[in-house]
This record gives C-alpha cells, structure tokens and sequence, in this order.
C-alpha cells in the first residue's frame, strides 16, 4: 500500500479503491455515507487485504 493510496483513502475513501471492483465502491460508499470514519477504516482494510 502507497503513501499516496493512505492519503487519497483519508480524503476520498471510495476513489481509492476505484480498481478493487464494485463491491468495494459500493461498500467504502455506504461506509462514508454512514461516516467519515467508518469510510476511511473500510478503504484501509480493503487497501490493505492482498
């Protein structure tokens, strides 16, 4: 994981995991609907998974 994947994840969490599929979006969009925290821990995780 980038640095620039970290920031742009804390500023636009559902942008930074644009290549990870639809789920994902849709996920980290539900996420950051419900807050901005739990947007930005849900595009960590999913940075973060291999």
């Amino acid at each position: 994981m980038s640095v620039w994947r970290v920031i742009l994840s804390i500023l636009l969490p559902p942008l930074a995991v644009l290549d990870k599929g639809c789920g994902s979006i849709l996920i980290v969009t539900l996420l950051t609907c419900a807050g901005w925290v739990p947007g930005v821990i849900g595009a960590l995780v999913i940075l973060n998974k291999k």
